[in-house]
């Protein structure tokens, strides 16, 4: 692979004409491209001839969104842009879900597609779709090449903005005859961006400013957000809280930022809506709000004006446009989170705190992530529970979204960045299997678990085949229990159990599995569920299993919408309990 970019770059090599196929492949390559994931078409055709002898690998997906969603999967569980590739039209539409998706989350993609030929555009060609217009609110940055000769520039500058600053998907359309175009390889490609200059140090004096408030601060607590897992700093992150000893409390997308295990007296565990108790009622009572890498999003905060009322807020982000967007805030630093914490730690004093670590210790015993054990039904959060135990924690899980994906990251004991792969910010239902794919194809040296719902698995289920075909020994897990589980949950508390459309008439998962050439695994007594999760982590081959559950279980805590962070719903085990005077 290093030999044939080193050769378009090459001043003493031939001076022969390239086509513009060959001319994206170079810079591919340039960029360490080692897989793409996509589906053909028309308008891309001639890409996929020049990758027919390339080194990079090609992943066939059966849609062009599970391709986009297995390129975000890549790229969370590397570090690295994810690339995905597409046709025009409905194929480049196809792979808007894929980019909303990746958008939301800040996740590194770059998404080429092809077009129809330059001289037809605007004419309802046939196949023909305004890309760029459809992916403009989903993108990062998106371009359609008129021109040969901007070419390879334009993709170098993709691959710069979409791993700097904070990161995003870039979309590159590529019309059907700049593809086939000819031209003379530049010996240098210079990228021309001069209005993109993210910040990545922070300012020194905001940074002592925020050490001196952690310094001063009684009940401090750091709340962390997927930031922390983009910019590589979960180790800085450790180091800060424990030479601070201060609580963490982490998104959906920041779990494996803290060990649950090693760091266990340090970690409260998810914050808001359906975060454990004790972070929430840690955040209402702190004095000093500490968030790195984290956006303040109406699922974490419940009412805005009530969230964290007590604290002094510092927020450590990289892109300006965050602070203060939704919660007020007291010290911004804005600049890379890796760079910042650094900077921090030197000035960073340790405090003892004792009374502050009892009174959230007495919130742990009084509100754990509790469910009924005893039941002869198996419960969803058993079987959770159960892949955490045999993994080790050391597990990459992926979800979809709904309950199953709450109770995974109440239940799993995450140990490790980039291990739990999730759609958060847009909510993707069918997100789990394709991005389980792309985790597995970047990380073949890891186990990987789709935790799904029979709603979500439904959704992309069709990418069984691409796993099948590719060898992957991706396990995926079913919490089936023949509803639309968090939408039925929703429908018993606040509209009178009227369960409209939310029932599911399912299909046999396992012999579906079967059918595709995989392995096929139903489980419905509770007796059985241990043997069953170890024989699916043993086996070596795409494996589903499908596991019939309570149907009517419900995730608590649960912050409904208009209320405030400490009027959880604990659920019938537990009554609500305000928190005024707490401290």
């Amino acid at each position: 692979m290093a030999s044939a970019h080193k050769a378009a770059d090459n001043p003493s090599a031939p001076a022969e004409p390239r086509l513009g196929t060959q001319l994206l492949h170079d810079e591919l390559l340039n960029q360490d491209v080692d897989v793409i994931f996509g589906y053909g078409g028309g308008a891309i055709m001639p890409l996929f001839d020049q990758l027919y002898e390339s080194p990079i690998r090609f992943v066939l997906s059966r849609h062009e969104q599970g391709a986009g969603h297995m390129a975000d999967g890549y790229a969370r569980a590397t570090g690295r842009v994810g690339v995905c590739l597409a046709t025009s039209g409905p194929g480049a539409t196809n792979l808007t879900t894929a980019l909303a998706t990746a958008y939301m989350d800040s996740i590194p993609l770059v998404a080429i597609t092809g077009q129809v030929a330059t001289a037809v555009i605007g004419n309802d060609a046939f196949q023909e779709a305004d890309v760029t217009g459809v992916t403009r609110p989903v993108t990062k940055y998106n371009v359609l090449v008129k021109d040969i000769r901007d070419l390879r520039r334009v993709v170098r500058e993709a691959f710069h903005i979409a791993r700097t600053g904070r990161p995003g998907p870039v979309l590159v359309d590529l019309p059907k005859d700049v593809q086939m175009a000819t031209k003379l390889p530049l010996q240098e490609v210079k990228m021309n961006l001069p209005g993109y200059h993210p910040r990545r140090k922070g300012h020194i004096r905001q940074i002592r400013l925020a050490a001196e408030a952690f310094n001063a601060s009684e009940r401090p607590v750091l709340y962390v957000g997927g930031g922390v897992i983009l910019s590589n700093s979960s180790e800085e992150l450790r180091q800060l809280a424990r030479k601070a000893n201060a609580p963490v409390t982490t998104t959906l997308l920041a779990m494996g930022a803290m060990d649950t295990v090693a760091d266990e007296d340090l970690c409260l565990g998810m914050l808001g809506m359906h975060g454990t108790a004790y972070a929430n009622y840690s955040v209402q009572n702190c004095d000093l709000l500490v968030a790195i890498g984290a956006r303040f999003d109406d699922r974490v905060t419940g009412v805005v004006s009530t969230f964290a009322p007590k604290a002094k807020v510092i927020h450590i982000d990289i892109d300006p446009s965050s602070i203060s967007k939704n919660v007020k805030v007291d010290i911004p630093v804005v600049g890379d989170a890796k760079l910042i914490i650094e900077e921090m730690l030197p000035l960073v004093e340790h405090r003892d705190r004792k009374p502050w670590f009892d009174q959230i210790a007495e919130w742990k015993r009084k509100h754990p992530l509790s469910y009924d054990r005893n039941s002869s039904r198996i419960k969803p959060q058993a079987v959770i529970e159960e892949i955490s135990r045999q993994t080790g924690g050391n597990a990459i899980i992926t979800t979809g979204v709904g309950q199953h994906q709450m109770w995974s990251a109440q239940f799993f004991k995450c140990r490790h960045p980039r291990c739990f792969i999730t759609s958060g910010g847009l909510g993707t239902m069918g997100f789990g299997l394709p991005s389980a794919i792309g985790a597995q194809v970047a990380r073949p040296d890891r186990i990987v678990v789709d935790i799904d719902g029979d709603g979500s698995f439904q959704m992309t289920i069709t990418e069984i085949a691409t796993a099948v075909e590719q060898g992957l020994p991706v396990k995926a897990v079913i919490l089936d229990n023949q509803f639309q589980g968090m939408v039925r949950q929703w429908q018993e508390l606040f509209f009178n159990r009227r369960y409209s459309a939310t029932k599911l008439h399912n299909p046999d998962f396992a012999r579906i599995a079967e059918a595709y050439g995989a392995k096929g695994m139903t489980i419905t007594d509770k007796s059985e569920l241990g043997d069953a999760i170890r024989e699916l982590l043993a086996s070596e081959i795409f494996t589903v299993a499908d596991i019939h559950v309570e149907p009517e279980e419900n995730v608590f805590p649960m912050v409904a919408v208009g209320k405030s962070l400490d009027q959880m719903d604990m659920g019938a085990r537990h009554e609500w309990e305000p928190t005024e005077s707490m401290v």
